[in-house]
């Protein structure tokens, strides 16, 4: 499909569903032909991040996806006659990924590599999707050591064993922005057709971190949930966010008077 992308606070959104995006991926997936693709889901987090750091705005706007991740950039899509059709977050678009696979295999397994989170815990979310989701073959997961972004050798190593596990798609919780500036500068020598930068993800799905429940989460209060769980690395996060949105709006405001 032909993905249109729309223009807010700098960044090129695709304007595609969560199905959309879902049907996209495994078109990739399954076609031989295409270039390996990047998919990334901007927050406010991401959004403020990227305003002050032009080399991450071009990584989020070269991406293959380019998804909404949370209801203010959403809500502001609409405030700027944008219109981008809905939340699509990292966490929803994985398991719906693996869900839509599941329906349709007809007997093909799709090979998936986890890459991130803490030790231990991408192995315990490799057989948590396996036995929820029997097409789903997760060929491989690593969980690299601090720093490793900056060690070649390190780097060099993960694109090899990547690679070596016949990887189609390549989900990697490092955490932004390091992993999608990873991901820009190695997805190439990894085999991989896609990679999906999904944050705490994999956490989510190894069970080790709790989604916000529905009712926070249609509201726009996830933000509140996360931060309620995990105060001292997430609070200052939030309140700078939450200080750095107004300058964002008022920006935005200014660039459509132009």
């Amino acid at each position: 499909m032909s993905i249109v992308r729309k223009t807010l606070f700098e960044l090129d959104f695709s304007a595609v569903t969560q199905q959309q995006a879902v049907q996209t991926i495994l078109q990739w997936a399954n076609d031989d032909s295409v270039s390996p693709k990047r998919v990334v889901t901007p927050n406010v987090n991401l959004t403020v991040l990227q305003k002050r750091n032009p080399e991450f705005r071009r990584v989020l706007n070269e991406s293959s996806l380019c998804l909404v991740d949370g209801k203010p950039i959403y809500w502001a899509s609409h405030l700027f006659d944008v219109g981008l059709p809905e939340v699509v977050t990292g966490s929803d678009l994985v398991p719906a990924l693996f869900a839509a696979h599941q329906a349709n295999a007809c007997g093909e397994k799709l090979r998936v590599f986890l890459l991130g989170a803490a030790e231990g815990v991408a192995d315990k979310a490799a057989r948590n999707i396996m036995e929820k989701y029997p097409a789903i073959y997760i060929c491989g997961a690593y969980s690299p050591p601090f720093g490793f972004e900056h060690d070649p050798v390190e780097c060099e190593k993960i694109c090899q064993l990547i690679k070596s596990c016949n990887t189609c798609i390549l989900i990697i919780g490092l955490g932004a922005p390091k992993q999608e500036f990873w991901a820009d500068r190695h997805l190439d020598k990894t085999g991989a057709k896609v990679a999906i930068c999904a944050g705490a993800t994999i956490d989510f799905l190894a069970g080790e971190k709790s989604r916000a429940p529905a009712w926070m989460t249609k509201s726009g209060l996830e933000w509140m949930f996360r931060m309620l769980s995990e105060p001292k690395r997430l609070a200052k996060r939030y309140l700078k966010d939450g200080l750095a949105l107004p300058g964002l709006f008022w920006a935005e405001y200014w660039r459509n008077r132009r």
